[in-house]
Order: structure tokens, then C-alpha cells, then sequence
């Protein structure tokens, strides 16, 4: 692949994708003084601890999210794949190993089931949601059949440092980002952004589009398990079923941070933001009182605006 064919093609999609990020900031920034004026906690090290304890999942299930729609795909196995890195690591961190062989298990795992998803939608050419769908059944089963109920073990040690009065989900965070900025350097890294935008454009300037979407799948599988791994740390033992509401709420968020479905629209740190903005919103409408029912109704009216809207100004424009 030619690194700057796909450069060029990377550099000119650019502008149009950081449409709209503006006011996507704005709006970030506007819910988070409205949460600070409710639960002024937040200013203090323990409670922005906390805070970015509770985001800290959902952003990354939000990257492996937008990951596939930046490439023009989905994946609807998200929250099982968390529930199988929960497992696997409350099931292995106890063995000989200990928590770096359980570390390894679950990357291994997310890679593996990533790559294998990918290969089936790309090389047999069926319909990504599909796939996905079906794989979300199979790995939410062999989550229930490592741990058929809450339990396993996480080292105490673990769940403080991930999960404890420090801050370091943040700069886990701020870490990924910058291994996500240097990837973008990458001819792969390119190819990814490139061929969502333009698979035949993108394949005539030399992009592999195939391995391409093979490794946004691995890439995908992979960050959700760790996300897996986490919430065990957080909740201090495995539960098979823990990562169902995050396939919904990491298409949720990635819509709010301006993803498109169909590949070509939108951008990481956007999607960050959206995932932001989602557990902010959470947030305050529980510090404003709002039932669970109403939360959820809220929730959804958000996000059908966050999609509408651009497309009703992008109609207006057009017609003018």
C-alpha cells in the first residue's frame, strides 16, 4: 500500500468530518458545568476519580463501536464481548499466571473472536449486523458456560488501582488516545479511515480494504474484552451477562458524537466526546430527579435529534 496515496485521501476526507464538532464541544462542555454546579464533588480528586471510573467503559466500547462504522461496519457483539473478558479474567487471574496471564487471555480472546467476525463478513461478504448478531448469541453463551453466575476472582490489588481514588482510568484513557493518534500514522491506520470513505478509491490508491476491515473487526473485539477486564476490576469478580446494555448505549454514544452508520462520517475523538457527553447526561438527569422511565425516554429523544438535525440542515443547505 502506498502510504502517501492514502495520506492524500486520508487529508482530504479530514474537513468533512470535524463538521459539526463545535458545537458538539459546546454542548460537552455545557452539561459539565451543569454537573458541576449539581455535584460540585466532581471538582475533587476523589469524585473526578469516580466520574471517570463510570465513563471510562463506556468510551471504550464507544472507540471499538466507532471503529467499524468509521469503516463502514457495526458490530452488535459488544456487550457480550465484555461479558467474556469479565469472565475470562475473574476465571484466569487466580491460575499461574496470575493477572499478566490474564491479561494476555483476554486480549488474546478479543483479538481472536475480533479477527475471526471479521473474516466471515468480509470474506464471505455477509451483512456485518447480521454476523455480529449471531456471534453476539455464541459469545454470550460461552460467557455463561465459563461462569454460569457472578464470581471468579480479581486481586484486590487490581481493583485498587484501576478502580480506586485515583485517576488512572483517565490516563489509561489519554493513553489509548495517543496509541490511536500513532496508529493513525500507520499505512493500516490510514487504510482504515480511507476505506471507509471510499472502499473503491481507497482500493485503486492501494489500500488492502479486505485486511483492513479484518483488523478494524480485531481491533474492535480486542478493546471491548479489555473493557471486559476492567469492569471486573470495578466490580471485583466476573458476571456473564454484565456487558449487555453497552452494545446499545456504544452505538448510542457514537451517534451522539457526530459516526456515521455508513462509514466515511465522523471521527475518534467525536465519538470520545459522545460518549462523554452521554454519561454526563445520565448523570445529571439522575441529580435532576428524573425517573428511570423518563431517563430512558430522554435518552432516546437526544439521540434521534443528534441524528435528524444534521441531516435536516444538510436538506436545507442542499436546497438552497
Amino acid at each position: 500500500m502506498s502510504t502517501s496515496s492514502s495520506s492524500r485521501l486520508y487529508g482530504s476526507i479530514q474537513l468533512r468530518r470535524n463538521r459539526g464538532l463545535a458545537g458538539l464541544y459546546l454542548v460537552v462542555a455545557a452539561f459539565l458545568v451543569i454537573y458541576a454546579l449539581l455535584f460540585p464533588g466532581i471538582l475533587s480528586i476523589g469524585g473526578f476519580s469516580k466520574f471517570t471510573q463510570n465513563w471510562f467503559p463506556l468510551a471504550l466500547v464507544t472507540m471499538a463501536q466507532a471503529l467499524l462504522m468509521l469503516n463502514g461496519g457495526i458490530t452488535l457483539a459488544i456487550g457480550p464481548l465484555v461479558s467474556l473478558g469479565a469472565v475470562i479474567a475473574a476465571t484466569t487471574m487466580e491460575g499461574a499466571l496470575g493477572v499478566p496471564g490474564g491479561i494476555l487471555a483476554v486480549s488474546l480472546a478479543g483479538l481472536s473472536i475480533g479477527s475471526v467476525i471479521g473474516a466471515i463478513v468480509t470474506y464471505l461478504r455477509l451483512p456485518a449486523i447480521i454476523v455480529t448478531l449471531a456471534g453476539s448469541f455464541i459469545i454470550g453463551g460461552v460467557a455463561l458456560i465459563l461462569l454460569p453466575r457472578p464470581g471468579g476472582f480479581i486481586p484486590d490489588w487490581l481493583s485498587t488501582v484501576l478502580a480506586g481514588h485515583t485517576p488512572v482510568a483517565f490516563l489509561l484513557l489519554i493513553v489509548i488516545l495517543a496509541l490511536w493518534k500513532a496508529f493513525l500514522a500507520t499505512p493500516l491506520g490510514l487504510g482504515i479511515y480511507a476505506a471507509g470513505d471510499n472502499p473503491v478509491g481507497a482500493f485503486r490508491s492501494g489500500v488492502p480494504v479486505e485486511r483492513v476491515k479484518v483488523a478494524a473487526f480485531a481491533l474492535s473485539g480486542l478493546l471491548a474484552a479489555l473493557t471486559g477486564l476492567f469492569v471486573a476490576a470495578q466490580t471485583g469478580s466476573g458476571d456473564p451477562v454484565i456487558g449487555t446494555p453497552f452494545t446499545l448505549n456504544s452505538i448510542a454514544a457514537a451517534v451522539l458524537g457526530g459516526v456515521g452508520f455508513l462509514g466515511g462520517k465522523g471521527t475518534m475523538r467525536g465519538a470520545i466526546c459522545g460518549s462523554l457527553l452521554l454519561s454526563v447526561m445520565i448523570n445529571v438527569m439522575f441529580f435532576l430527579g428524573f425517573p428511570p422511565v423518563a431517563q430512558y425516554v430522554a435518552q432516546g429523544l437526544i439521540i434521534v435529534g443528534a441524528v435528524a438535525v444534521p441531516e435536516l440542515l444538510g436538506q436545507w443547505r442542499a436546497r438552497r
